[in-house]
């Protein structure tokens, strides 16, 4: 197995690379290959397309992989923790309570720094997790799916109504829809620096209760009977959801299913052994991410379609079968 796994992570890596170069090349501008390896061998200032590929280009790639990634991977552990399939930060109301936050936020603070953005996202995002975790925690069935479903659309329901609604009235609905919408555009250096080391992080706490997600997966009873805390695997995991989801939200809004999606398909390929699905979600989170972004430049040039259409095109098809399959968990 693990032999499959690393032909999977290796094709998978290659093919981020090559889509890398592909979404640095495509645009409003075609940029040829030479000229790309120019600019990151022998950048000349002056040259209008060298600065276009390392200003725009580079931190846009980079920044879908990075967004991807920590999607991916949090829904990943989302799935873990709850043993619910349909778990992801844009269903179980994470995301949505990120989008409640940044609507207070433009409505009483204004538009503001990208800091100030970041510190709503993250609070918005601690709201939401902390809530189904509250959830997962006093429900009587405290494992089914259905009911953390329920909890989590519900939590979304409510935290999208409340956004909507202060976004009318204090009339920043236009400044909402373009978070809503998400997309890559406008990202710069400044997102990528952020996004390194707080993916970086998120790895590793995902890495370092990846065998603790696998042994959950087999049910609480048999996790406690075997030395697991379940406390504490629960918490470390809603932090690094929180870590992960809320720096993804605050610099691509509200992009959802790669979360969903893409923790099956590893788990499809390679089984339930979180030490392998962690890793292979982020590299097919970050391909995944970035070939919406070309999608989304390419479809309807030179207007950009939101990066979140392209990536429900695959989620949503996807969710619809896991809701007709009814099949348990893992």
């Amino acid at each position: 197995m693990r032999k499959k796994a690393m032909l999977v992570g290796g094709a998978g890596l290659l093919f981020v690379f090559l889509f890398l170069l592909v979404s640095i090349g495509l645009g409003a501008v075609w940029i040829s290959p030479s000229v790309i390896a120019d600019s990151l061998f022998s950048f000349q200032n002056s040259h209008i397309e060298h600065q276009l590929i390392r200003e725009v280009r580079i931190p846009r790639a980079l920044t879908a992989a990075l967004v991807g990634a920590a999607l991916a991977v949090a829904g990943a552990i989302m799935q873990g923790l709850t043993r619910n399939p349909l778990a992801d930060p844009s269903i179980i109301g994470i995301t949505s309570g990120a989008g409640l936050a940044i609507a207070v936020s433009l409505a009483f603070v204004g538009s503001g720094s990208y800091w100030n953005l970041l510190f709503w996202s993250f609070a918005g995002s601690a709201l939401g997790a902390c809530l189904v975790f509250v959830f997962s925690v006093i429900a009587k069935d405290r494992v089914s799916p259905v009911t953390l479903t329920l909890a989590g659309a519900a939590l979304s329901t409510l935290f999208s109504a409340l956004s909507t609604g202060i976004a009318l009235y204090f009339q920043v609905s236009q400044d909402l829809s373009f978070w809503i919408a998400g997309g890559l555009s406008g990202t710069k250096w400044v997102h990528v620096m952020i996004l390194v080391p707080t993916v970086l992080i998120g790895l590793i706490l995902s890495l370092f209760i990846s065998r603790s997600l696998t042994i959950l997966a087999m049910g609480e009873e048999v996790a406690t009977g075997l030395g697991q805390s379940l406390a504490n695997v629960r918490w470390i995991g809603i932090i690094t959801v929180v870590l992960l989801s809320g720096v993804a939200v605050s610099i691509a809004g509200a992009v959802g299913f790669i979360g969903l999606v893409i923790p099956h398909i590893i788990r499809l390929l390679l089984g339930s052994n979180y030490q392998l699905v962690i890793p292979l979600s982020a590299i097919a989170g970050a391909l995944l991410l970035i070939v919406a972004d070309i999608g989304a430049r390419m479809i309807n040039p030179p207007f950009e379609t939101p990066v979140s259409a392209i990536t429900a095109l695959v989620g949503v098809p996807f969710f619809l079968y896991l809701s007709r399959t009814k099949r348990g968990y893992m």
